[in-house]
């Protein structure tokens, strides 16, 4: 059977979940969760909801998947160790090191590889299943059809709704480097939602919006069939910051079209549900990567926020009202937006043409409300908000979980009472069966006092009851034998704690030799390469095979490995986790490697690998703290930090006009931002993916006399544009510091 998984923020929104048809659900802790601005859940509210999901014979999932620094660690060990004694189903996880480390501590713990590991290939699927974990969250960049040839023993999971990335996940350092909030440590700023302008050379490239890196909203409702007869199992809706509506609408949505594909019934969305969806939160709708969809539809570049639905026109304007010409109906309470000014407000005031106030009015309607901003005749009016429909969101039946109870009255003995829910069995022994003085218990009264389940989470499925004839027990003690018994099979059901080790198996702590100080250099042009090699650069790398098949007898050349997947060569520069083959090569900055686990798990596929690019100053002391001054580790000093991979490819739509690529990574494309800053695009037409540079390059040359001190030898210089002179000078920078 495949699974719903529903996020959730808060405990309204898990109630929805469970209570709307979701079979598990995922959240956060206040730390370590990739949404740190979702309202995550205390301690003590992660212990209550534990137990919560668990009456409802249902799954929870907790995050834990953002990049872990060395500082804290042992804080986050500390925290994935409650979460199992605790009984949560499984752990979302982001960070290899962590990953590592949890399972070698709490052996029976089921992890998920997050979709921020960028799982895209079948190797990287091999070394996941290889460290221990049970299911893989892909990312939201392949298809259906490429997921399906992924043969793996492991769980798969993907998204089916919600919010879309424009960037891989785990790939992104937009908000990192730019706003200092690193979205792989839940801090994303939604840099993609920001207004750009797209430029070559100095030329402004007119896009139908200024949204240009703004994803629509995922729905696969369309393909549904598809993705129920694939063997994808987890079914994940996006949503931890949505509100508890938006749960309950979604959750009733897939649930529908999960029981209709079960009963052999046409897999449609029923339109009610998906329209109420609509109303409550979209960015317009694709179906995704997932679903194949084509470049120019992945996007809505003219709005990055809630939509709604078309609700009429401006009919016209005065200097007091605005007049709207209705589609549907509307009331009082409602909100609306007006889509060319951009213009969004509640409509506390709704009047009729004569300036009445009235609470609502119908579809055909002429109505009017007060003019705060110049709008445009014919402008689109569209409904954000429904009065009507949230209420009918916030109020759902409550699941009731049948039982099966048997009752045994004989007399001279205490009264016994059995529950059995399909899985737990509880019996419960209590008050007295005595015979009857005067008028004796009929069935019937026992029966009706027994199935008083009112308020409790469970309903009578069956019921059985064996009784001696002319017996009496008090009404007092039978209400006492059913509370007691209901009481103990809550707390069955609720509860699986699991005993955490009695001592903790610390890794073995490796010992790198230590190497002298070298500097390795990235380039992307034959002068660059050569301006390396007369400075004498023990290291250089390219992903310019051209240049690479040209100079490949070299030894100190490395080609870097695709960020999608692609076999290693005998010396490569490894971007993600599927190319670890070789011991030869060297991991890049983009397999975010933060604490020595990571460094561990990966010195056995790597000679030296780049730390992340987030890392602070002082978390690279810790890190080599921790290593008395010796890892295989490189530090980034100088050059443009790839902030997103895209498989998006804007020059496709803006500048090929969707045809076969032609030019596009031969001319000066760039993105210009609200205050000017220009971000190149490098665009890979063999590949067909993007990369979006930094405004400028990055400069810790500076902080190498640190680096040197915590233990640091090697450091690398990433080269874009620079000359040969240029990139010279910046080496010999770097030389005279070491």
């Amino acid at each position: 059977m495949k699974e719903l998984l529903i996020p959730v923020g808060n405990m309204e929104c898990l109630k929805m979940a469970i209570m709307n048809g979701a079979d598990a659900v995922y959240l956060g802790g206040k730390r370590f969760g990739a949404r740190a601005f979702a309202g995550n859940f205390l301690d003590d509210e992660m212990v209550e909801a534990i137990e919560y999901v668990h009456l409802y014979g249902k799954k929870i999932y907790v995050t834990v998947n953002t990049l872990i620094y060395e500082s804290e660690f042992a804080s986050a060990l500390e925290y994935v160790g409650f979460l199992y004694e605790h009984g949560v189903d499984a752990v979302i996880m982001q960070d290899i090191g962590l990953m590592t480390a949890s399972l070698r501590h709490y052996p029976e713990l089921i992890i998920h590889a997050s979709t921020q590991v960028h799982t895209t290939n079948k190797e990287a699927v091999k070394f996941l299943e290889r460290i221990g974990v049970s299911r893989i969250v892909f990312a939201r960049e392949l298809s259906l059809e490429e997921i399906e040839l992924i043969d793996t023993p492991l769980e798969k999971e993907a998204f089916i709704h919600g919010a879309l990335c424009i960037s891989y996940s785990g790939q992104c350092l937009f908000s990192s480097c730019v706003m200092n909030r690193s979205g792989n440590r839940g801090m994303c700023a939604q840099m993609c939602r920001l207004p750009y302008q797209l430029f070559k050379n100095e030329q402004k490239i007119e896009t139908e919006g200024k949204y240009i890196l703004s994803p629509k909203e995922l729905n696969t409702t369309s393909i549904f069939k598809e993705i129920m007869d694939s063997t994808i199992l987890s079914l994940k809706v996006e949503g931890r910051m949505k509100s508890p509506e938006y749960v309950a609408c979604v959750t009733r949505l897939y649930r529908d079209l999960m029981d209709k594909y079960e009963q052999n019934k046409p897999v449609i969305p029923d339109e009610t549900l998906l329209k109420d969806l609509t109303l409550i939160f979209n960015r317009k709708f694709t179906k995704g990567f997932i679903g194949n969809v084509e470049n120019y539809d992945f996007m809505n570049n003219e709005m990055p926020n809630h939509i709604g639905i078309p609700i009429g026109s401006v009919k016209k304007f005065t200097h007091e009202f605005i007049y709207i010409a209705l589609e549907e109906d509307i009331v009082q309470g409602d909100g609306i937006r007006f889509m060319s000014s951009d213009e969004g407000f509640i409509l506390n005031y709704l009047y009729d043409t004569k300036g009445k106030l009235i609470h609502r009015a119908s579809k055909g309607d002429i109505v009017c409300v007060k003019v705060r901003k110049p709008v445009l005749v014919g402008e689109k009016v569209h409904l954000t908000s429904s009065s009507e429909v949230l209420k009918k969101y916030r109020e759902c039946n409550e699941i009731k979980i049948p039982v099966q109870m048997n009752v045994v009255l004989e007399c001279g003995k205490e009264a016994e009472m059995t529950l059995f829910d399909g899985v737990n069995t509880v019996s419960i022994s209590f008050g007295h069966v005595l015979e009857a003085c005067n008028q004796p218990m009929t069935k019937e009264a026992i029966e009706r006092q027994v199935r008083r389940l009112g308020n409790t989470p469970f309903c009578l499925d069956k019921l059985s009851i064996k009784m001696d004839e002319n017996i009496f027990i008090s009404i007092k003690e039978l209400n006492e034998l059913r509370r007691q018994a209901i009481s103990f099979l809550v707390e069955k059901r609720k509860h699986c704690n699991r005993h955490l080790p009695t001592s903790l198996k610390l890794c073995e702590k490796k010992r790198y030799k230590q190497e002298e100080k070298v500097i390795t250099v990235f380039v992307k042009t034959e002068e660059q390469l050569l301006a390396s090699l007369e400075c004498n650069v023990r290291r250089i790398y390219t992903r310019n095979k051209k240049l690479y098949q040209k100079y490949r007898d070299l030894s100190s050349l490395y080609l870097e490995t695709s960020r999608t997947g692609e076999k290693a060569s005998e010396k490569s520069l490894v971007t993600e986790i599927g190319a670890l083959s070789n011991k030869n090569s060297i991991g890049d900055y983009t397999l975010n490697i933060c604490n020595h686990e990571t460094v561990n798990v990966l010195s056995d596929n790597l000679k030296s690998m780049t730390l992340s690019i987030e890392l602070p100053l002082e978390e690279i002391k810790e890190l080599m703290v921790y290593y008395k001054g010796s890892a295989p580790v490189e530090v980034f000093v100088y050059g443009r930090v790839r902030l997103m991979l895209l498989k998006y490819c804007l020059l496709k739509d803006y500048v090929n006009k969707a045809s076969v690529c032609s030019i596009c990574s031969e001319q000066n494309y760039y993105l210009v931002d609200r205050n000017g800053k220009k971000y190149p695009l490098e665009t890979d037409p063999i590949r067909h993916m993007t990369t979006l540079m930094h405004y400028k390059q990055i400069d810790r040359i500076d902080d190498i006399k640190h680096y040197i001190t915590y233990g640091i030898t090697c450091f690398r210089i990433d080269f874009y544009d620079e000359s040969k002179e240029e990139a010279q000078k910046i080496i010999r920078k770097v030389q005279g510091e070491l």
